[in-house]
């Protein structure tokens, strides 16, 4: 559907639900996608527009709009249907979507829910409920495709004929033994241009990538990522295949991936919303954001201390006020530089963790490099730019110590700023934390109580009017 188009069409559902108009609504919804239709939901207020939505929209739709809803409107939206419509809901629901929106619902309406559900789906979703949302099982679907070895090429293709409405990809098709244990896979192409007496074990590749179930969701991404898959096979410890993931869960992995760790970096604490910017409430976006706030502003005072206690300095020479900011900042925008380098390479599982030597090497050459050229280009700026607007220098203090001290100063805070920006995500690593967290805040303040004390330090070991 173009661009244009679809705006069009989503403009119409929205004046058809402010105006009830069932028959404009109905026709139109029917053309829309669903992730379009859940977009649209969601960002309704009114109770009334919301319950003309869910009285009037196609049930067979439904289910996969209810999908792509926030957690926090999953159990309020399921409330709005009669228990029968529920029931062909959650019914029609894909296996982990359907555990991902019990899982969002209390556990009073979840047992209600499972309830509803045929034998074989209870047991289905009971089993992928077993594992958290953000590891490979929470995020499989069991609906893969499989044959067992010693099958006929002509026997496979009449099984999976008669899964290929509930199977969710038939791109690969997985071999197993007798006892469910991944052993290989093969694709439907050769299956189907194969002699029909052919055993699917002789045509099958070695199932070498899998993952296990409770392996944590980025994992997945990054084998996506690396090995440029289709599917990724998800097993037990005793190489059970329990399921699939898909590409369009693996977009959905790296979206919630990056946003996290964005706002991480931002000092944007608690759990990530799932709803809109506009549609989270003040409040939500208090509660994340003040903590940090408070926390470095009760850091920052360090740095007023510094001030403090290098208050003789300045009132010798007031023209080092003029350098400080300058120092600060570029040690803040290495340190960051550093940091996002390095985050960014454990994200892509670049770096292992005997890995910490070759990365300290790596930044502190880096480092001594960038703060020697920033601090000549410095020194240069200032004795053949600054005497143009007559500095006010005490006698006895020479312009050419003056620029030594100043970029001594700046190549020291750019080479420690350096380091510190890459041994912080590692050490948060070490220690079990999200690297994340650390960085953008946490280097922000350090940084700047270090550039003070390096700053201050310099000038006093080598300007003779303050030592």
């Amino acid at each position: 559907m173009p661009e244009e188009s679809r705006v069009l069409d989503i403009e119409a559902l929205e004046s058809a639900i402010e105006n009830l108009d069932i028959e404009v609504f109905q026709s139109t919804a029917e053309d829309l996608h669903y992730a379009d239709l859940a977009s649209v939901f969601q960002d309704l207020e009114d109770d009334e527009a919301r319950s003309f939505f869910t009285k009037n929209i196609n049930l067979a739709s439904f289910p996969q709009v209810l999908a792509e809803l926030p957690d926090a409107l999953i159990e309020e939206t399921l409330q709005r249907f009669d228990e029968s419509s529920q029931r062909e809901i959650l019914r029609k629901l894909i296996d982990d979507d359907r555990a991902d929106v019990l899982q969002d619902v209390s556990p009073e309406a979840r047992q209600h829910y499972l309830a509803m559900l045929k034998p074989e789906q209870q047991e289905t979703t009971r089993s992928l409920m077993r594992y958290d949302e953000d590891t490979a099982g929470g995020r499989m679907t069991t609906h893969a495709a499989r044959i067992s070895l010693g099958t006929t090429a002509k026997s496979a293709l009449e099984i999976l004929r008669k899964y290929k409405d509930s199977t969710q990809s038939l791109a690969r098709i997985y071999v197993v033994d007798d006892q469910g244990r991944l052993k290989g896979k093969t694709r439907l192409r050769e299956l189907a241009f194969t002699p029909w007496d052919t055993l699917v074990d002789d045509i099958m590749d070695e199932a070498d990538l899998s993952i296990l179930a409770s392996t944590d969701q980025e994992e997945a991404a990054q084998m996506f990522s690396k090995y440029d898959m289709t599917l990724l096979p998800v097993i037990d410890e005793y190489d059970h295949l329990l399921g699939v993931i898909t590409h369009d869960d693996v977009l959905e992995i790296i979206e919630e991936e990056s946003t996290e760790d964005i706002e991480k970096m931002s000092g944007i604490a608690g759990e990530q919303s799932e709803q809109t910017y506009l549609n989270t409430s003040v409040a939500t976006h208090f509660k994340r954001r003040f903590p940090w706030l408070l926390i470095l502003a009760l850091l920052a005072i360090s740095s007023g201390y510094v001030m403090l206690r290098f208050e003789h300095i300045l009132s010798h020479i007031y023209l080092l006020a003029l350098y400080l900011p300058m120092v600060v900042a570029a040690g803040g925008n290495t340190g960051g530089q550093a940091a996002t380098m390095v985050i960014r390479a454990m994200s892509l599982g670049e770096l292992e963790a005997g890995s910490t030597s070759k990365v300290i090497t790596k930044e502190l050459i880096l480092g001594i490099i960038l703060g020697a050229i920033l601090g000549c280009c410095i020194a240069l700026i200032t004795l053949f730019i600054l005497p143009i607007f007559d500095p006010p220098l005490p006698e006895g203090v020479p312009l050419t110590t003056f620029a030594l001290a100043v970029s001594i100063a700046l190549g020291a805070q750019i080479t420690t700023s350096t380091l510190s920006g890459a041994l912080l995500p590692l050490g948060a690593r070490a220690i079990k934390l999200d690297p994340a967290v650390v960085a953008a805040p946490a280097i922000t303040t350090l940084v700047d109580i270090s550039g003070m004390v390096i700053y201050f330090t310099a000038a006093q070991a080598i300007l003779p009017a303050v030592v």
